[in-house]
């Protein structure tokens, strides 16, 4: 079992779950297609100083890393992330997507995309 980074971590990608995250399992995909695709601009503050940065994307959860332990779940300020056998049924792609994005990145791609408490 897992948990799931769901579609209100969109363009929000605050890191509240990544502070309390015992195994690093989070990544930062910053792609403005997903903002894009479900029509979520990206937040002003997100997190980021940078604008180039900004809001854009979501942050993952590996599943083949994450321990299931649930401390991101309710760390959570916008409820995106859910145990994966609970995911609400509007968000269940985001079950395939979380696996699809991390499984195919290459060990180099997961490094520079990895977020931990100590970033």
């Amino acid at each position: 079992m897992t948990y799931v980074v769901t579609k209100p971590c969109i363009g929000t990608k605050d890191r509240a779950c990544v502070e309390v995250c015992p195994v690093d399992c989070f990544y930062d995909i910053r792609d403005p297609k997903l903002n894009e695709k479900y029509g979520i601009g990206p937040a002003e503050w997100a997190g980021e100083d940078d604008p180039e940065k900004r809001g854009y994307g979501m942050l993952v959860i590996h599943p083949d890393e994450c321990i299931n332990c649930g401390a991101c779940e309710t760390e959570c300020p916008v409820e995106a992330i859910y145990e994966d056998t609970a995911v609400p049924e509007e968000f269940k792609e985001f079950t395939k997507l979380n696996a699809d994005i991390t499984l195919s990145m290459s060990d180099d791609e997961l490094d520079s995309t990895r977020i931990t408490s100590r970033d």
